[in-house]
């Protein structure tokens, strides 16, 4: 089972990195894939008993990819400290859009769920 749910997550990245060679090469391939699954995820209803063991053992493993992150920090941080405010300036716009996007989602959720006990 766990071969089918990463075998599915392989081709939902190579679903995008397919259509950002062809269409769209502004955004980068794995995010084009991971809304593709996100959609197909969204139509279907439910995640399927092999997508989520394939994802909770990759999931084990996210800590590896905040290594090369922190290692950079470290390595420039005299650039980082030369365009401070730049640097916090990107940070607190993105966490305001990801907040008010993250709120949105939330209640478009919230009011999905209602309905769906209304109707059951």
């Amino acid at each position: 089972m766990l071969l089918r749910g990463l075998s599915w997550l392989v081709l939902c990245q190579l679903l995008g990195t397919a259509l950002n060679v062809l269409l769209m090469p502004m955004l980068p391939g794995p995010i084009i894939g991971m809304l593709l699954l996100f959609i197909f995820l969204l139509l279907r209803g439910e995640v399927s008993e092999p997508l989520q063991q394939a994802a909770g053992s990759l999931l084990r493993y996210l800590p590896l990819l905040l290594v090369p992150p922190a290692v950079g920090v470290m390595a420039y941080a005299a650039d980082i400290v030369a365009d401070f405010w730049a640097v916090v300036g990107a940070l607190v716009l993105s966490l305001v859009f990801s907040l008010v996007f993250a709120g949105w989602l939330m209640q478009k959720l919230i009011e999905r769920q209602q309905r769906r006990r209304g109707q059951v």
